[in-house]
């Protein structure tokens, strides 16, 4: 996987990495998920650390790692002047606490590590403010496991509750607050797009959606079929915002094509449930365009992702599967990854670096016809 431009250039924390190998790990390639989890660090701005691998067979309910891999790993972190550690898995706020307890120091989880990308790269007012919600979600999550003291009552002069309120109480009724705020600002955006939508929908115009795994190339095809210049980086999540522009061929109009945010194995469910109000579009779609790297070992994989997250998401629709970057395989390899994946559904193989690479979708997208007008 070539190594994706990083969003911030003054993080200097020197890191330990750990790409973990975990009984619930649905990768095909261990490697590739690794290489994906390096390209989070190096999206989130890493660059001085260590990169372990460790293959778990078990679980330890209140370390996350069980008692002789924690060791092999504590002995490696006490080699070096590491800061921080961040951990290719989702960690329960007990076992977050008590690895920062024991490495005194930040332990991040893989939740935490796609949140602050998806800090980094929010631009626009309401990418920002879809990722606030996210993270406040996240931090209700975590309350429990601060510890003991969350349980103290507050007893402090001025601060609103009832009689008696813990901590615990007193913070979690601030994120609820907090959350309940941000969701206003968010609903006056919503409704711009609610306009936006239904002059759209009173025109009879199809909508044709772009969505996919992370880094798949989904901005890149937005721009080549529709001469734009929307921001497309070899960068996990470089897309966070919906981009719509129109789509047209030889004079004719088709509808209008838009972009969304990637998806990836293990995202945050608080992710999903704030950026709802994005996807949101998916629902008016005439034709789902899923877009695939086949060139990527976990592509399969990254199939079931992307579906189950539809399914999560609630979304039926026509599909087309854009299979892209075959420009990285050869013949052979391409035929036998297209064989594999099977007649369930149509799908065109692409390239967007390639001349007349994308004609095959073209082609489909120049005959194609809505089935029904999108609900």
């Amino acid at each position: 996987m070539t190594k994706p431009q990083m969003l911030d250039t003054n993080y200097t924390k020197k890191t330990l990495l750990i790409g973990v190998q975990s009984p619930h790990n649905r990768a095909d390639d261990i490697q590739a998920y690794y290489d994906e989890f390096l390209s989070l660090a190096h999206t989130y701005g890493i660059t001085d650390y260590v990169n372990i691998q460790v293959k778990l067979r078990e679980f330890d309910a209140g370390h996350f790692f069980t008692k002789g891999k924690l060791a092999e790993i504590k002995e490696i972190f006490d080699s070096q002047d590491f800061e921080e550690v961040i951990i290719s898995d989702t960690l329960s706020p007990q076992q977050e606490r008590n690895l920062s307890e024991m490495f005194d120091c930040p332990v991040l989880d893989r939740t935490r590590l796609i949140l602050g990308i998806f800090e980094k790269a929010a631009t626009t007012a309401e990418g920002k403010l879809q990722v606030e919600i996210a993270q406040l979600q996240f931090a209700k999550t975590r309350v429990s496991g601060l510890g003991v003291h969350m349980d103290q009552q507050a007893g402090a002069v001025g601060v609103r509750g009832g009689p008696g309120e813990t901590v615990k109480e007193a913070t979690l009724r601030h994120l609820n607050r907090s959350i309940v705020t941000v969701k206003k600002h968010l609903e006056k955006l919503d409704k711009t797009r609610e306009t936006q939508r239904k002059q759209r929908l009173s025109q009879g115009i199809p909508l044709i959606c772009l969505v996919g795994y992370t880094n798949a190339g989904k901005s890149s095809i937005l721009n080549a079929l529709t001469h734009s210049d929307v921001l497309a980086k070899d960068q996990l999540f470089a897309t966070l915002d919906t981009t719509t522009r129109q789509l047209n061929f030889q004079g004719k109009k088709i509808g209008l094509l838009s972009d969304t945010v990637g998806f990836i194995q293990q995202l945050p469910h608080q992710l999903i449930d704030a950026f709802k109000s994005t996807l949101s579009e998916l629902e008016y779609a005439a034709l789902l365009l899923v877009v695939i790297d086949i060139s990527d070992n976990n592509w399969r994989s990254h199939v079931d992702v992307v579906l189950q997250t539809l399914d999560d998401i609630e979304i039926d629709k026509e599909m087309l599967f854009v299979f892209n970057k075959i420009d990285r395989l050869d013949r052979k390899e391409l035929q036998k990854r297209l064989s594999a994946f099977g007649f369930f559904a149509p799908y065109v193989a692409v390239s967007c670096t390639t001349p007349n690479g994308l004609n095959p979708l073209r082609k489909y997208l120049e005959k194609w016809k809505p089935k029904a007008q999108p609900k």
